[in-house]
C-alpha cells in the first residue's frame, strides 16, 4: 500500500488535471483549483524539507570525524541558514522583512546580490572554457557553429560596425548578427522546445500511469 496508495493519488489528480482542459466545468475546474491549492501547501512543506535536510548535510559534514578540506563550507552554511533566518523571522518587523530599509532587507542587497553577481561572473570562465571545446571545427556541425558565433559576436561588438561601415545596408556584422539571431537562432529554439515538450508530455504520461516510479523512491 505504501506504492499503491501514492500511484492512486498521482493518477487521479493527473486525470482530473487534463479533462479540465477540455471540459473546464464543474467539479473538474473547482478540483483543479482545490488541487493547486494542495500543491502550494505541500510544496511549502517541501521547501522547508530541503531547507532542514541542506542543513543537517552541512553540520554533518562540519563535525565529522574525517578532516576534509570543504568542512568550513558547511559551518559558512550553517551559519548563513540561522543568521539569515532569524533576523528574517525576529529582526524585521514581522512580515514587513521585504520593506527596503529592514534589516533582511539590508542582507539581501549588501551581501546576497553581491555573492549572486560574483557566481555569476565566475560563470563567463566556465562559458569560456567550453565554448572553447565546443567550437573546434572538427566536424561540419562545428564549423557551422563556429562561423555563426563568429558573426554573431563581432555583429554584437561595436567594432563589428566599424569593420564593416563601408558596406551596404544589409550586409553589415551587426545586421547578419540580427538575422542569424531572428531566424536560424529562433528555428532551432522551436524545434528544442517541441522537443522539450514532448519529453514533458512522455513524463508525465508515464507518471500519471505509474510506469515511472522513481519519486517513490523504487526502481
Amino acid at each position: 500500500m505504501r506504492r499503491e496508495i501514492p500511484t492512486a493519488i498521482a493518477f487521479f489528480v493527473g486525470i482530473i488535471c487534463i479533462i479540465q482542459f477540455f471540459i473546464p466545468h464543474r467539479p473538474f475546474g473547482t478540483l483543479v483549483d482545490v488541487f493547486s491549492d494542495w500543491f502550494g501547501i505541500v510544496a511549502a512543506f517541501a521547501i522547508w524539507l530541503g531547507a532542514l535536510n541542506l542543513l543537517k548535510v552541512s553540520l554533518e559534514r562540519s563535525f565529522s570525524k574525517k578532516k576534509t578540506h570543504d568542512r568550513w563550507y558547511g559551518l559558512v552554511v550553517a551559519a548563513s541558514f540561522f543568521l539569515i533566518f532569524i533576523i528574517g523571522m525576529f529582526m524585521s518587523g514581522g512580515d514587513q522583512f521585504q520593506v527596503p530599509g529592514s534589516r533582511f532587507d539590508y542582507l539581501y542587497v549588501n551581501i546576497y546580490t553581491p555573492l549572486s553577481s560574483t557566481m555569476f561572473a565566475l560563470l563567463a570562465f566556465f562559458v569560456a572554457s567550453a565554448s572553447y571545446r565546443a567550437f573546434r571545427a572538427r566536424s561540419w556541425e562545428a564549423t557551422l557553429l563556429l562561423i555563426a558565433a563568429f558573426f554573431v559576436m563581432l555583429g554584437r561588438a561595436p567594432i563589428g560596425d566599424q569593420l564593416t561601415g563601408f558596406m551596404p545596408e544589409g550586409y553589415r556584422l551587426s545586421e547578419v548578427a540580427n538575422w542569424i539571431m531572428t531566424y536560424p537562432q529562433v528555428a532551432g529554439q522551436r524545434a528544442i522546445m517541441i522537443g522539450i515538450a514532448l519529453g514533458v508530455a512522455s513524463a508525465s504520461l508515464r507518471l500519471i500511469l505509474g510506469l515511472e516510479r522513481s519519486y517513490l523512491g523504487g526502481e
